[in-house]
């Protein structure tokens, strides 16, 4: 199996894209799951993450389909 790389800059992108739109596309989820399996990522990243995660719970972010 490869190892998944990140773009620079990707997570918050994701981040931007979703406060923007409200919602979380696939490729959002495709992009946040390879974020999460990255174990170089910075603490800062993980808890933008662990937010938008929260959010999503809560109701405030819609997870799209496509």
């Amino acid at each position: 199996m490869s190892p998944l790389n990140l773009l620079p800059g990707a997570i918050y992108e994701i981040i931007v894209s979703v406060s923007d739109t409200g919602h979380l596309s696939l490729l959002d989820r495709y992009g946040l799951m390879a974020a999460i399996m990255d174990e170089s990522i910075e603490e800062e990243e993980r808890l933008s993450i662990d937010r938008l995660l929260r959010s999503i719970c809560r109701g405030r972010v819609q997870v799209a389909n496509s």
